[in-house]
């Protein structure tokens, strides 16, 4: 279940909870990701919070929404460059990606094993993708004022048992949004504070949500070698009896 465009911008740029979820998610990305430079960068779901640092020097971004969500322009103010997609059929030619996002895309899919193919077929040689869902352990995910009360929350451990099954190969992972999901004074002035202790924890007490990064496998074909169903190689001879 897909929550809809308008929702998602009025929680991220409206108020001050998603102002101050947008800053812990990007801050905790540029750890992995500090710069794109030359590269393709791609976000689905509702990844605008967390691209605009590559908009000055990747080669090309771009903000794939899927359909039951809805789409919004963005940048404000610059040339639009998000764009309304099928979840599971992306405008996107195979291995073209060179860094993948997903934020409210994975969890709220209905189709998770076919999208996860199709990061699979856009991501290019040595790229990497990010997927931040909610941590089923964490106050987020028990709280359906937030994004990331909706959908389904996952462990690190079923995150990447499930990106494993789709031949990726989880790197790393970190946890964010230590915050108290509260929009009330107290919760917000303790936020920063928060989050600085959180980030000094065990990734494994991570907080509202987790990131993990993780490469393309690129496998074999599997199954036994076909033999040649010729009976010679192309331009030999085959073979006559000769008298002794």
């Amino acid at each position: 279940m897909h929550l809809d465009v308008q929702d998602l911008r009025n929680f991220y740029y409206r108020s001050a909870l998603g102002r101050a979820a947008q800053a812990s998610l990007r801050s905790r990305m540029r750890e992995f990701w500090p710069e794109a430079k030359g590269q393709t960068v791609v976000g689905f779901g509702f990844a605008t919070p967390l691209l605009r640092p590559y908009l000055g020097d990747a080669r090309r971004v771009m903000a794939l929404m899927p359909g039951p969500q809805g789409v919004m322009p963005w940048p404000s103010g610059m040339p639009n460059v998000s764009v309304l997609t099928e979840e599971t059929s992306w405008p996107i030619e195979t291995g073209h990606v060179d860094k993948l996002v997903l934020l409210h895309g994975l969890e709220t899919s209905e189709r998770a094993s076919d999208l996860l193919e199709e990061c699979w077929r856009v991501l290019g040689p040595g790229g990497r993708a990010l997927f931040i869902v909610p941590n089923r352990a964490g106050l987020w995910a028990r709280r359906d004022r937030t994004p990331f009360g909706y959908g389904r929350p996952y462990s690190s451990s079923q995150l990447e048992t499930q990106l494993r099954k789709h031949q990726f190969l989880p790197e790393r992972h970190l946890g964010t949004l230590y915050q108290v999901p509260s929009s009330r004074k107290l919760w917000m002035k303790s936020g920063p504070a928060l989050e600085k202790i959180g980030r000094r924890m065990p990734t494994f007490l991570a907080g509202g949500a987790f990131m993990v990064e993780a490469t393309k496998l690129v496998y074999p074909p599997k199954g036994k070698v076909q033999e040649s169903k010729l009976t010679n190689p192309v331009g030999v001879l085959k073979p006559a009896a000769k008298p002794v």
